[in-house]
């Protein structure tokens, strides 16, 4: 399977630099693949395009301000660095921009005496960092860390007056971060989640559906482009993940009632339901690299709600092999045609 056959064009102009104005005005395709049908609402509609019994399942890792700018100690370069996975001790695997001459023990200051040293090289600006700092490590992140937004949104916003950046780095804070965000872990957002507001969730439950959470902690590489040329050489990075027991007591119970589905809030829910379920629901947090591409059995995955993903990445590959990568082409000819907004602020697709 060619890696190419998951790419589409996309008018610059559909990629959203901002998020809708509140939560839950973005627009919602609908795809059902029984009947190989599209339609469009508005995602304030999707109450009524569930089922009363129906579980919907969402990933509550929060977002940290993973994104931090130091100093080079003695050398005064001003160093980016994007962290990626905790390692313990105090240690992060860490993306660093602006890297030129780190050496083992190199030293990058903060604030207030805040600082990490290089613990090791990993290569391709990759690196352990060690931290060392006051109060504790959320305190820290408060102070100079920041919201690590995507990309291609910083990107869009490079053509904005600069006092408008400033703007919305500042609705970042609120707005890259789901409602029900509780465990933190995150260096990018379930961005599935990010539709919902608290009145629309407590319309799902007057409507009888129920709601069930998991954790799945994103890493940035969520971002990082597929450089293989097929499919199946592509090697994920694994992720921080665990379903509480009473979602997967809740999943059996809905497998045993045919009327109910399990509907995962994004790719994340998904990966990590299913996940889980080949493991056959593990009482502790796992990690996990699945990688679910067209050809892979979902095992209790029957609905997915999620954004519009980049050309070539892995997300859109786990879409193609929920849905079919023909009706996925349709769809998303459908969504360019129609002007839905993409990518992590952007719109959303309901597929059943």
């Amino acid at each position: 399977m060619r890696v190419d056959d998951f790419d589409y064009p996309l008018p610059e102009e559909l990629i959203a630099d901002r998020p809708s104005q509140n939560r839950a005005d973005s627009r919602l395709m609908l795809v059902n693949r029984e009947k190989s049908t599209i339609e469009h609402h508005s995602f304030r509609d999707l109450p009524r395009l569930l089922q009363a019994g129906d579980v919907l399942v969402f990933n509550h890792s929060r977002v940290i301000p993973a994104r931090l700018f130091g100093t080079k100690r003695g050398g005064g370069a001003r160093i980016e660095i994007l962290l990626l996975e905790e390692k313990g001790d105090h240690c992060w695997e860490a993306l660093a921009q602006r890297a030129i001459r780190l050496n083992p023990g190199t030293c990058i200051d903060f604030t207030d005496g805040d600082c990490c040293h290089v613990a090791e090289i990993l290569g391709k600006g990759r690196f352990i960092l060690r931290f060392a700092f006051q109060g504790t490590w959320l305190d820290f992140l408060n102070r100079v860390g920041s919201v690590p937004i995507p990309p291609y949104i910083l990107k869009q916003r490079e053509k904005l007056p600069a006092e408008e950046q400033r703007a919305l780095a500042e609705i970042d804070r609120e707005r890259y971060q789901t409602e029900f965000a509780e465990i933190p872990g995150s260096a990018a957002a379930p961005t599935a989640g990010l539709h919902f507001d608290q009145p629309l969730l407590a319309e799902l439950r007057t409507q009888g559906l129920q709601l069930a959470s998991v954790v799945l902690h994103v890493g940035l590489d969520t971002f990082s482009p597929v450089v293989v040329e097929q499919v199946e050489d592509h090697k994920m990075k694994s992720e921080w993940c665990y379903c509480p027991g009473e979602t997967a007591q809740l999943i059996e119970e809905t497998s045993r009632r045919n009327a109910s589905r399990v509907i995962a809030v994004g790719t994340t829910s998904c990966r990590a339901l299913e996940a889980c379920a080949r493991l056959e629901w593990p009482a502790d947090p796992i990690r996990t690299a699945l990688f679910i591409k067209p050809g892979d059995p979902f095992l209790v995955t029957e609905g997915l709600l999620t954004n519009f993903h980049l050309p070539k990445s892995t997300l859109l590959m786990l879409v193609s092999a929920f849905m079919g990568n023909d009706l996925r082409k349709r769809a998303y000819e459908a969504a360019v045609k129609e002007k839905y907004r993409f990518y992590s602020y952007g719109d959303a697709m309901l597929i059943i």
